[in-house]
């Protein structure tokens, strides 16, 4: 019988550098096909140099929700997002997925689609802001909202966390051996993630 793959869930504040680092392992990792990035669903607009996603309208994202097209799916200020429904075939053939997450759906992703490995990156407020207004996106009181927001994810809800900073910005090489190793190891991951799961209910 094939061992199910990990669902790798990768959450954090907007402007934390998430997108920048799944990229960066994505690109490393691209030859291996244990482990698949899975590409977003979202009703925003696609903008270079932002995150490669699938642009849709309101309503087929209705529509696609509606008919089971996802396997996870949230707003978020003012959008929807939504990762495919075919994502969890892969994991069922024993391949990791690596999505970007809301922090607000940890627990249900935890519940559906065991074995979960949550990955929470982290940045200060100063390196949000910056590259909050870098990217143009967002209006001053945005920003201050998420800023605010930065913070509001319980620890017990995550397994790792990374912290980002100017030198680490360009690097990807944590989040890939990560990765790596929840595909290869996944006996010892998940031993790992087991005894978390009785730390959060302790």
């Amino acid at each position: 019988m094939t061992e199910r793959g990990t669902l790798i869930i990768v959450v954090g504040p907007s402007g934390a550098g998430k997108d920048s680092l799944i990229a960066g392992a994505a690109a490393r990792l691209s030859g291996d096909a244990r482990i698949i990035f899975a590409q977003r669903v979202i009703t925003r607009p696609v903008c270079d140099g932002g995150e490669r996603h699938t642009e849709i309208s309101r309503a087929s994202f209705a529509k696609l929700r509606g008919a089971g097209g996802f396997m996870l799916h949230w707003q978020a200020h003012g959008f929807d997002y939504g990762v495919p429904q075919a994502l969890a075939a892969d994991l069922d053939a024993g391949r990791s997925v690596v999505a970007n997450v809301s922090r607000t759906i940890v627990a249900e992703a935890r519940g559906r689609f065991p074995p979960v490995a949550a990955v929470a990156i982290s940045a200060s407020p100063e390196m949000i802001a910056a590259r909050l207004k870098t990217r143009g996106r967002e209006s001053d009181s945005e920003i201050d909202s998420r800023i605010l927001r930065a913070n509001a994810i319980p620890t017990y809800q995550v397994d790792v966390t990374v912290e980002m900073t100017a030198r680490s910005m360009p690097r990807s090489t944590g989040l890939s051996q990560f990765c790596t190793r929840s595909s290869v190891g996944r006996r010892s991951l998940r031993r790992r993630l087991s005894a978390a799961a009785a730390r959060r209910s302790a």
